[in-house]
């Protein structure tokens, strides 16, 4: 692969008239071709100031299929710093309010939005779809998330992080360096550390705001935006590096990041097998039993997420089962309705047919529609998709994904 370059496979349709007297200026561009983009999916991950400025971005230049996935719901502090909300929208939820501003934006656009934990409650399916992963977050916990869903399915994504008036963009193609390759022993420490409290959701943020400013999200917003053209139309960008812009002395510099050829997130599918059913309808055994005929007698299935299987009280020694994701129980059921004190969580993400919930569907277990599913045996990895639940999660970019991936 050449250096900085990302090959990425369009199918490309013509832009209607309206069209391309709206987007006239980038065709003086010599390179430009707007039915790229016309026809580009977008996965992007956060919506809050970074996130709004992608989105803005990704409306003004075409992007013709996006897919916006965030938790939270708008608050009074957003408004200085996101472009898409109003007042009117304090409540709402940030993907899906986003949705709606970017087609007022440019209204040939279709835009999907998904209000949830994409840790834990977004199929791995919408990756797979996706041409592209664009994220603007504030934690690491959840960029390794991303990090390790793009390489299994060969997926470009670019990242971008915001804090005062400092910031910095990068790009992580197939095959380079990746996100797990450039942290260092105090990013792994302060992973850690958020992973604490019992593995399950705070009822309320306790950790202080990331301070930003409404400019330097312009700044990296613009340059991880810009990325994905280039990449799009199949021009060199600067996978395997940083670009970083400091606002106080307005120097910028790219800094360029080595691979680890032992880092855990290198970790390929061999092949994908699109399922004609539904997480909600297939039971682990089942597919247990699929896996191990395609791929032999020892092969194991891995949920590709943690689930919460059981609450147990080591004091009074109560256990409950649960069965649900990890992004869907809050931090207050850790505490045990015997004895008030807490209790710890039981979990898992390999089946080997030893399991107890073998009888459950993978919804009942707490597995999202239009997950993927892995099956490993030695070095082969195959990944199970829940094609059937494409359309009820993709929405109105459902079609766009359709004879792709």
């Amino acid at each position: 692969m050449e250096t900085g370059k990302i090959k990425v496979s369009l199918e490309e349709t013509t832009p209607t008239l309206r069209e391309e007297d709206r987007f006239q200026r980038f065709s003086l561009i010599g390179w430009w071709n707007q039915s790229r983009l016309r026809n580009a999916k977008v996965l992007v991950i956060g919506a809050g100031a970074l996130g709004n400025e992608i989105v803005k971005n990704l409306s003004l230049l075409g992007f013709g299929n996006l897919f916006i996935a965030d938790l939270d719901n708008i608050e009074n502090s957003n408004l200085s710093r996101s472009v898409l909300y109003r007042e009117r929208d304090n409540g709402t939820s940030k993907a899906r309010t986003a949705a709606r501003s970017a087609k007022e934006l440019f209204p040939g656009m279709k835009a999907q939005a998904f209000h949830g934990n994409v840790l834990y409650d977004l199929g791995l399916g919408v990756y797979r779809w996706a041409d592209v992963v664009i994220a603007g977050l504030d934690n690491r916990e959840a960029r390794l998330s991303i990090n390790r869903n793009c390489w299994k399915l060969g997926k470009p994504w670019i990242d971008g992080a915001i804090e005062q008036i400092n910031g910095i963009a990068r790009v992580f193609a197939p095959d380079g360096p990746c996100y797990e390759c450039t942290m260092s022993e105090t990013d792994w420490q302060l992973l850690n550390r958020r992973r604490s409290c019992n593995l399950l959701t705070k009822d309320e943020m306790q950790e202080g705001k990331v301070p930003t400013t409404p400019t330097i999200s312009s700044i990296i917003a613009g340059v991880q935006c810009q990325e994905a053209v280039k990449l799009l139309h199949g021009m060199e960008t600067i996978a395997g590096k940083g670009f970083v812009f400091n606002g106080i002395s307005c120097d910028s510099y790219l800094v360029e990041y080595q691979r680890n050829d032992d880092c855990y997130s290198h970790d390929t599918a061999d092949r994908i097998v699109p399922l004609p059913a539904k997480a909600a309808d297939t039971r682990v055994a089942d597919l247990l039993a699929r896996a191990r005929n395609d791929l032999g007698p020892d092969t194991v299935l891995e949920l590709g997420r943690d689930i919460l299987t059981a609450l147990r009280c080591p004091f009074c020694g109560k256990t409950e089962s649960i069965y649900q994701s990890l992004g869907q129980v809050r931090n207050s059921a850790a505490t045990c309705p015997e004895c008030g004190r807490r209790r710890e969580a039981m979990t898992a993400f390999t089946i080997d047919g030893t399991q107890d919930f073998l009888d459950q569907t993978f919804a009942g277990i707490g597995i999202p529609p239009f997950d993927i599913v892995w099956a490993r045996n030695g070095g082969m990895l195959v990944g199970y998709e829940f094609a059937a639940d494409a359309r009820e999660v993709l929405g109105e970019v459902a079609s766009a994904g359709e004879g792709n991936g």
